[in-house]
């Protein structure tokens, strides 16, 4: 019946981040309006589906969201199918390519031939004993996990309206995310340190080390430490949800000798030093915020308290401050296992960031920049799409990657950061900046 669907009426259907939609049929468009997103797409799914009975037989949905498109098929009782490649090739006339037969592209592994030389009796052995298989490979052979069931976009809002009847695999966008969450999550080879760089003031340096922080968090289940080393006064610990008390860097200094007893240091006797983020499983450790004190974070003890952090965190996001001649500053940049360069999309922040790449390949850190992440922000609703262009160029050129980061309301007070409170799309944009940076340590 599915290859049957015919294509009039013509029915499209958007989702936007904010929890608003459109359909049009036929041209004439119907606005929608939801709590979330997935209300938005169960109230499209009803207006199709009175379309459909009003037909008397099921008529095609193309959907369009901010995970991509899906074309469905909806019929006059409500049930919903997705509209597979097959399907698709069908209805519009297109040949449909035959069935492949797994047994002819892949062997069954428990059927040998008595001819065939992976038959037990015809397999050399490997007269190297370092050559033989071993428990680890036999392990490593295993097959991938299966994939679950769609949790998002219209797949996943299918699988819910018919209570899993109508079980959608994921589209591209979930598996995309899915994967960022594993790389994420990958095990590491101990402590890391990720270190935020841009000599400019107001370049996304503090935003970027808290929304790296929460992400490594929220995933990974905690041990991940934002650290605001600016030398002087940062506003790391401006941004983050307050504390019982307002302890910073230079208190955890005097005091470090402490933790550095490995008989008696206990990682809850931190808490009287960091602030804890709450949900988002991160602690941030601030720096100076007395007005009238004199004290300093040079690179000794920028060196001494990250030596220290690191028995604590297996993660470490330093924020930096904009004085990259500053001793501290240097020695942040040397304990770095991956540096993020980010800037908002503006052509004076943008010209910071390659003044500063460039001196460091000038001090001999090419290797640290060719293995850098480039994050650029766009610092209004909508970027400059040109100076985007030239951007993407140049640091693609120097650098591992470069991600795309979009402006979020949430953002613009410079007040406490409530991970919570970003657009599900900011949300996922740092996602992916994330298993960028993991895919470096």
């Amino acid at each position: 019946m599915i290859e049957t669907v015919p294509t009039f009426p013509r029915i499209e259907a958007t989702v936007a981040a904010d929890a608003t939609g459109t359909v049009a049929i036929n041209g004439v468009m119907q606005s929608v309006v939801g709590a979330d997103e997935q209300a938005v797409r169960a109230e499209i799914l009803t207006l199709v589906t009175v379309t459909a009975t009003d037909m008397g037989r099921p008529v095609r949905l193309n959907t369009r969201d901010r995970l991509g498109e899906q074309l469905l098929a909806v019929y006059p009782d409500g049930h919903v199918e997705a509209l597979s490649d097959r399907a698709t090739a069908a209805t519009a006339g297109a040949p449909v390519p035959a069935p492949v037969d797994p047994v002819s592209r892949v062997a069954d592994p428990n059927v040998h031939s008595a001819q065939s030389p992976d038959h037990p009796e015809h397999l050399e052995r490997p007269e190297d004993p370092a050559a033989r298989l071993t428990l680890k490979d036999f392990l490593q052979s295993q097959p991938a996990a299966l994939v679950g069931p769609a949790e998002m976009g219209w797949q996943g809002t299918v699988r819910r309206l018919t209570g899993g009847l109508v079980s959608v695999g994921p589209g591209v966008a979930e598996l995309t995310h899915r994967s960022a969450i594993d790389r994420v999550q990958q095990s590491l080879r101990g402590p890391r340190t990720v270190v935020v760089i841009n000599p400019k003031g107001g370049a996304h340096k503090t935003t970027a080390t808290l929304l790296l922080a929460a992400t490594f968090g929220t995933y990974r289940g905690g041990y991940t430490l934002a650290w605001d080393n600016n030398e002087t006064r940062g506003t790391l610990g401006w941004r983050a949800q307050p504390a019982r008390h307002s302890n910073t860097a230079v208190d955890l200094l005097r005091d470090l000798e402490r933790f550095n007893d490995l008989r008696s240091a206990r990682v809850g006797d931190l808490d009287n030093y960091v602030r804890s983020q709450g949900s988002t499983q991160f602690d941030v450790l601030a720096s100076d915020e007395d007005a009238a004190a004199s004290s300093t974070i040079n690179g000794q003890a920028f060196n001494e308290l990250h030596t220290t952090l690191s028995r604590f965190y297996r993660v470490i996001v330093v924020d930096t401050g904009n004085n990259m001649r500053a001793s501290n500053w240097e020695a942040a940049l040397d304990a770095a296992d991956q540096l993020v360069i980010v800037s908002t999309i503006r052509e004076d922040t943008a010209a910071s960031a390659a003044w500063l790449v460039d001196g460091l390949y000038e001090k001999g850190h090419e290797e640290k920049v060719r293995n850098a992440v480039t994050v650029l922000a766009s610092p209004s609703k909508v970027a400059d799409a040109q100076l985007n262009r030239r951007l993407h160029g140049h640091f693609a050129s120097l650098t591992r990657t470069v991600l795309d980061v979009p402006h979020d309301p949430a953002l613009v007070d410079g007040g406490t950061l409530s991970y919570d409170a970003l657009a599900p799309a900011t949300r996922e944009a740092w996602l992916q900046v994330t298993a960028a940076v993991a895919d470096g340590l």
